[in-house]
């Protein structure tokens, strides 16, 4: 189907800017001087902001796959292909080519250790992920001894496939479900869950993004994707700053925005995927390529630097993982059967299946 929305142009965007956001990070040590940090007087930095994107979209789309899957195995096994091949394919390079190439050991003794094994069987299995390998130290800084940042969404995007399915099969995928959710979710938010030791408080902190994108798909085919509202969001968003409340109102007016922006009628839809869907590529091989580049600049680099390099060797190593394992993993997603749409209905189809 032709795609007649910018999903996989936002994905771009949010993944970049997580590239860029972590510059400031792994290349200087600090993250006062990143713009949004500074824009939002100390709320939130744009890394963070990606996710917020990438899981609103994925509540849109994700719901839409359920209902046009109409089956939980395949619905499972279409998320599993999204995830798990290009995943493994990184864990195998950061723990068996990146890690040894950076450890302090000597190659036996690192793969005696164990370490590399257990990074890569928790971090696929999502069951307890550790982030270090044995004897790697990139930076000079805290963050110098995790391998790949980022993976830390990845078992909450898991738990969000989990729950949409769960609540397809009860035949509660509707608004008031929904909109409990998002306030659940709010809560969390308000409560900083995200600081809690506990997986839960991860998952739930990132809830009402992923839901505010599921209410938006149940809602498609009204009107509520509008210029006006559009507006009366951009000026939500803009009053939650002074309100030190940016992050938690970002499902309600942020969410808006970004699936406003995948249909806007006004932003002609640009090819982001013309040489492949890379943003998922982009976004958990960017903290190991900036780590790496760090190391081999003694420790520390400006994030202009840094960001300039890191780049362009991240989307050649997601343009590589997008052909040889991402793309050719999806050839054995399961079809559903075949029904018409009318162009409503498919407005969450034209993007690529996250």
């Amino acid at each position: 189907m032709e795609r007649h929305n910018n999903f996989d142009a936002l994905r771009l965007v949010a993944a970049i800017g997580v590239i860029f956001s972590h510059a400031f990070l792994i290349g200087e040590g600090r993250q006062d001087n990143e713009p949004l940090m500074r824009l939002t007087g100390g709320q939130t930095i744009l890394g963070v902001v990606g996710v917020f994107v990438f899981f609103t979209i994925s509540g849109f789309l994700v719901t839409q796959s359920f209902e046009a899957t109409r089956s939980a195995t395949r619905f499972a096994l279409k998320r599993a292909l999204r995830i798990y091949p290009g995943l493994l394919a990184c864990l195998l390079v950061s723990g068996f080519v990146l890690g040894p190439l950076a450890s302090s050991l000597a190659p036996g003794a690192y793969f005696r250790d164990g370490g590399a094994y257990a990074y890569v069987v928790s971090n696929f299995t999502m069951v307890s992920p550790t982030r270090s390998l044995p004897g790697v130290w990139f930076t000079r800084w805290g963050a110098g001894g995790v391998v790949d940042g980022p993976l830390w969404t990845l078992p909450c995007e898991l738990a969000m496939y989990v729950m949409v399915l769960a609540l397809g099969v009860l035949r509660a995928l509707d608004l008031r479900v929904i909109g409990a959710l998002i306030a659940l979710g709010m809560a969390a938010i308000w409560f900083d869950t995200a600081s809690s030791e506990y997986f839960a408080g991860s998952a739930l902190w990132l809830l009402a993004f992923f839901a505010s994108g599921m209410a938006l798909y149940r809602l498609r085919n009204s009107a509520i994707l509008d210029g006006r509202l559009a507006l009366l969001a951009c000026a939500g968003l803009a009053l939650s700053v002074p309100l030190k409340a940016f992050i938690l109102l970002f499902p309600l007016f942020g969410s808006y925005l970004v699936i406003y922006l995948a249909f806007a009628p006004w932003l002609k839809p640009f090819p982001a995927a013309r040489f492949g869907d890379l943003s998922y590529g982009l976004y958990i091989y960017g903290w190991p390529v900036e780590q790496t580049l760090v190391r081999l600049n003694g420790g520390a680099m400006s994030w202009e630097k840094l960001f300039a390099e890191a780049l362009p060797i991240a989307a050649a190593i997601a343009f590589l993982s997008w052909h040889l394992v991402e793309k050719r993993a999806l050839r054995f997603k399961p079809q559903a059967p075949r029904r018409t749409t009318t162009s409503i209905e498919a407005i969450g189809a034209g993007a690529t299946d996250p």
